[in-house]
């Protein structure tokens, strides 16, 4: 995988090319930013190993760079939605999820339970939703950036964790890729299945 990839995984740039991933898949959620992350995790475990032939990613950048611009992308989502009025309103009230989110999310952060905000790190587009709403419902900064916070070190580090370490037991090939990608997907529909829960229990 490594003489694959190398020339990415072992450029500076790779830090660079992770970071903008990551911030902009709060908009563009296709993206593969969680995928990047692993992958670069798992190239940097074959550090010390005497068998590349070329520098791997410091997994502490990797982890800064991945959780800083998650943080910095949550910002940017919060910003938006807050300064959409209107309009951006309407559109959440036409969705019963980002609706039902937004209300969630809302009691949630009052009560001081913004772990749901770290939950739906994982979840597919859970970031998004969670993001977008806080702004609309003109939820406080200081309420929630320090949950951004931590989801953004939460999914960092989980994801660098889940790389590295695959990468350790499997070797730093394709297949420690995928089973760590695997693993992050897995982490991704229990926390859809837990943020989606209350919801459904209130229903019955």
């Amino acid at each position: 995988m490594l003489e694959s990839v190398g020339a990415l995984t072992g450029s500076p740039w790779i830090y660079a090319v992770v970071a903008l991933s990551v911030l902009f898949d709060v908009f563009l959620p296709v993206l593969p930013s969680g995928v990047l992350v692993i992958m670069s995790a798992t190239a940097a475990a074959a550090a010390g190993t005497g068998r590349v032939p070329h520098n791997v990613p410091d997994i502490l950048l990797l982890t800064l760079s991945a959780a800083t611009a998650s943080v910095l992308g949550d910002m940017a989502a919060f910003r938006l939605a807050w300064r959409g009025g209107e309009r951006l309103e309407r559109a959440i009230a036409r969705s019963r999820r980002l609706t039902s989110a937004q209300a969630k999310l809302g009691a949630a952060l009052s009560r001081g339970g913004g772990i749901l905000f770290v939950i739906a790190r994982f979840a597919p587009a859970g970031r998004s939703i969670v993001s977008l709403g806080a702004g609309a419902a003109h939820r406080r900064l200081r309420d929630f950036l320090p949950w951004s916070v931590l989801a953004g070190l939460a999914w960092a580090g989980y994801s660098v964790a889940l790389g590295y370490f695959g990468g350790q037991w499997l070797g730093a090939t394709w297949l420690a890729t995928g089973v760590s990608a695997l693993a992050l997907v897995a982490a991704g529909a229990g926390a859809a299945f837990l943020v989606r829960r209350p919801a459904a229990t209130a229903g019955s």
